[in-house]
């Protein structure tokens, strides 16, 4: 029997995956997993999210452009969320948001982009998949500035502070936890993790990145999602099985599948 596991976010769309989709999606059948959500991160990604999505029943895709991602953007392709946003496959708009690691974009640019994005979801009806790297404070300060409640969504792969995570669950967010929530050295994530209402609790890879032990330092994939899961588990004092069907249940509530 299935364990139904749902991961959320998972770059099926990475050309790192190029050609291996299908035994990807194989093996994560194998491993229990039910559902994946694809993120894009920039035009081309997107286009390579809907390819899987209407190959794969099961699989989703959430449309958006990463704060990483933003220099090229034209005008059409910004528009073209909307259209997206539209289709049965399209769950979210995302992953979009802040990042002050690199510096690729500007800081303006990015609080722009990430501005209209979650009004682009607002519209659509749809919840949005943030990406915070370094940029806590900013981040919940255009959420509220945003009133972006309104559609709520997922904190990715969480590594903020259980405070923060108070601050953004009133505001409608799930909290979502990938690999570094196996890591010996991720106390932060295990400490949320194991704090979170079971209500807004949801599982992730981030695939190709962040795998989780026992892989870490290899190529991540959908199909360790139960590594994920199986740490949660551990955490909270609970059977993998209840921790598998409690995330599954809040994604498709939050995604409305």
């Amino acid at each position: 029997m299935s364990l139904g596991l749902f991961d959320t976010h998972s770059h099926l769309n990475s050309p790192k995956f190029e050609n291996e989709i299908d035994d990807l999606i194989r093996r994560a059948r194998e491993n229990g997993v039910a559902n994946i959500v694809i993120p894009g991160y920039d035009y081309d990604s997107n286009l390579r999210s809907l390819a899987v999505t209407e190959r794969h029943p099961g699989i989703y895709a959430a449309v958006g452009y990463h704060p990483c991602d933003l220099n090229d953007l034209t005008d059409d392709q910004y528009h073209q969320l909307l259209v997206w946003a539209k289709r049965d496959d399209v769950v979210a708009i995302g992953e979009i948001g802040l990042d002050y690691h690199w510096d690729t974009t500007t800081p303006e640019l990015q609080d722009e982009m990430f501005r209209k994005q979650i009004a682009i979801a607002k519209e659509a009806g749809l919840p949005i998949v943030i990406h915070d790297r370094e940029a806590h404070g900013d981040i919940l300060k255009i959420l509220k500035e945003e009133n972006a409640a309104q559609v709520g969504g997922i904190m990715h792969c969480y590594s903020g502070s259980w405070e923060m995570a108070q601050e953004c669950m009133k505001m409608n967010f799930h909290i979502s936890f990938g690999g570094p929530v196996t890591f010996k050295n991720g106390k932060r994530p295990q400490e949320v993790a194991g704090k979170v209402p079971l209500d807004r609790l949801l599982l992730e890879t981030d695939a190709p990145y962040l795998t989780p032990e026992p892989y870490r330092g290899k190529r991540n994939e959908p199909a360790y999602v139960r590594h994920v899961a199986e740490k949660v588990a551990l955490l909270r004092g609970m059977s993998l099985e209840d921790v598998a069907r409690i995330t599954a249940d809040n994604a498709r509530k939050l995604f409305g599948l």
